[in-house]
């Protein structure tokens, strides 16, 4: 296909990069007078809340307090979470809640027509509402169905947003730096596009493919972790990758997440012999949080040389597994696993980035007008371990809160200045993408075997080495050939990990989710492990700064 350099150029109030909870929850909370682009990667479902099996978690029964559920944060967290964070995302439960109810989302009632309440590991009540055991989806397709009825939302599916515009960037003589639009790419036409607006939201996801197993779906590439780093903004506490326990270990479905709720229920974890052995690592057994769990999976499976290990709810009543757990229960009977009678194979993925581009309490950058918003941000709220159903709850909260302050900043008959187009003219068409394949492949292998849920000091830095290596190569690359949709992705994967190595090789010390052989201990002070990128400016919005 011949390549034109010209490209076109969208002017809009708001662009939100990703169709997830977080991107829509915003997009839906602004006023209708708004002019909105939605870019997705994929389709408009294809993004980590469509996923989510578990829930929304949020204090709505008397015998629950919005302390308890704090406390329950911070304990999950090891006592790393921001105060201040958590106590706007946990009050924000109720609100939240109406706004998914208010856009009709159905979820699982009780026998009293009121909301039906399961419990997960680390909270001490029953909190998360539920829409069986696929409430992302019921979320995801509704909310999508919601923006696509408005005609102030304009959706772009299939963009690929490549890098940020700024007035840094642009060398304009401003006492900020501030956020003018983004180029992308069509993927389909294979055309760069231009999109300018005075309010620009990256609610892209998470960053776990750059691990070989994971959970998550391949959108999950850390795209606005990275272009808002090369942009200027501060990444925080990347180190923090949250494995999840239990993803099922089938040839056929290497990345199908056997959800949380499952073990709130009552299911056991067991060994092929058939001990239940969480006991042995702490009291809360199957309920303790995620980085336990995940941690003495991987010792078992290691210390016995096993692949995985078994989810066992068969003791439980069959009527009440296939009412609880429906959607489960069809896939795995597809695979030839029938949960009412048999234990299920599992073992320990990449599931969730608890680093991010630092925010403040209205998901605002370092950078004028840009905003960060649910996995892709670092607002302080999961310290350094997430606990189970806060993440979608974060969206939501600071989803309406981006809303807010962008409605308040906004500026009527707002011009853009001068932006140039892409230019492509001095770049060669890709002829070896098996480049790109190989170090893609390269580099989640060594995140694997170096980064993962055990870590010590020699594998950080061999990893780095690697990572290092692979960065030159795939930053030569990008100089020389047109962009596509997997050398971006490429691009950002490579950066993120760096980052993930650097905090890890910073933080000397084991809390939560990051665990070295060398620092088995807790260090006495507490503190986020921030980097700056060389052209940080100094002056800032953010309240919670440095």
């Amino acid at each position: 296909m011949e390549m034109s350099n010209l490209s076109s150029t969208h002017q809009f109030d708001v662009i939100i990069v990703g169709s997830g909870g977080a991107g829509l929850s915003l997009a839906l909370s602004l006023p209708h007078h708004f002019n909105i682009a939605v870019l997705a990667k994929s389709t408009l479902t294809d993004a980590s809340t469509y996923y989510a099996q578990g829930g929304v978690a949020a204090v709505l029964d008397e015998t629950d307090s919005i302390q308890q559920h704090i406390d329950d944060t911070m304990i999950a967290g090891a006592h790393l979470c921001e105060l201040d964070a958590v106590k706007q995302t946990v009050e924000g439960g109720k609100p939240s809640v109406d706004f998914l109810l208010n856009n009709g989302v159905q979820f699982t009632l009780d026998e009293q027509s009121q909301l039906h309440l399961t419990r997960e590991g680390g909270h001490s009540q029953r909190r998360i509402i539920h829409a069986a055991d696929a409430t992302g989806r019921a979320i995801s397709t509704t909310l999508v169905q919601r923006a696509q009825e408005k005609d102030n939302i304009t959706i772009f599916e299939n963009f690929i947003a490549i890098d940020l515009i700024t007035s840094q960037k642009l060398g304009l003589d401003e006492a900020h730096n501030r956020a003018l639009g983004l180029y992308a790419l069509d993927e389909k036409t294979e055309q760069v596009h231009t999109f300018l607006a005075p309010f620009t939201a990256l609610a892209c996801g998470g960053a776990m493919k750059a691990y070989l197993y994971t959970s998550n779906p391949d959108i999950a590439t850390g795209d606005g972790i990275a272009m808002a780093y090369r942009a200027g903004c501060r990444v925080a506490n990347m180190e923090f990758n949250q494995f999840h326990p239990t993803c099922l270990y089938h040839p056929q479905a290497r990345s199908f997440l056997i959800t949380e709720a499952m073990r709130g229920e009552g299911a056991y974890l067991r060994l092929p012999d058939g001990e239940r052995f969480m006991l042995r690592f702490d009291e809360r057994a199957e309920l303790a949080p995620r980085d336990i769990v995940a941690r003495a999976i991987d010792y078992e499976i290691k210390r016995l040389g096993i692949r995985h290990v078994w989810l066992d709810i068969t003791h439980k009543p069959e009527a009440f597994v296939k009412e609880h757990f429906p959607t489960l229960y069809a896939r795995l009977l597809e695979l030839g696993i029938d949960i009412t009678k048999e234990m299920i194979p599992v073992v320990p993925a990449a599931h969730y980035t608890c680093g991010g581009v630092v925010v403040d309490e209205h998901s605002q950058t370092d950078i004028h007008g840009l905003y960060a918003i649910g996995e892709t941000s670092y607002t302080g709220l999961h310290g350094a371990n997430r606990m189970a159903s806060n993440s979608l709850l974060e969206c939501f909260v600071y989803g309406m809160s981006a809303a807010t302050h962008i409605q308040s900043h906004y500026v009527e008959n707002y011009s853009s200045p001068q932006v140039p187009e892409w230019d492509d003219s001095q770049v060669m068409n890709p002829d070896e993408d098996v480049v790109i394949l190989q170090n893609w492949d390269e580099l989640r292998q060594t995140m694997w075997n170096y980064v993962g849920i055990v870590r010590t000091t020699k594998r950080l830095q061999r990893a780095l080495h690697r990572i290092e290596m692979l960065k030159r190569e795939i930053t030569e690359y990008y100089e020389d050939y047109q962009v596509s949709k997997n050398l971006i992705e490429l691009r950002n994967l490579v950066l993120v990990s760096e980052m993930i190595v650097r905090c890890a090789m910073e933080r000397k010390e084991s809390r939560g989710l990051h665990f070295t052989l060398d620092y088995p201990e807790l260090a006495p002070e507490l503190r986020k492990t921030v980097l700056t990128p060389p052209n940080f400016q100094v002056e800032t919005p953010l309240v919670n700064a440095e």
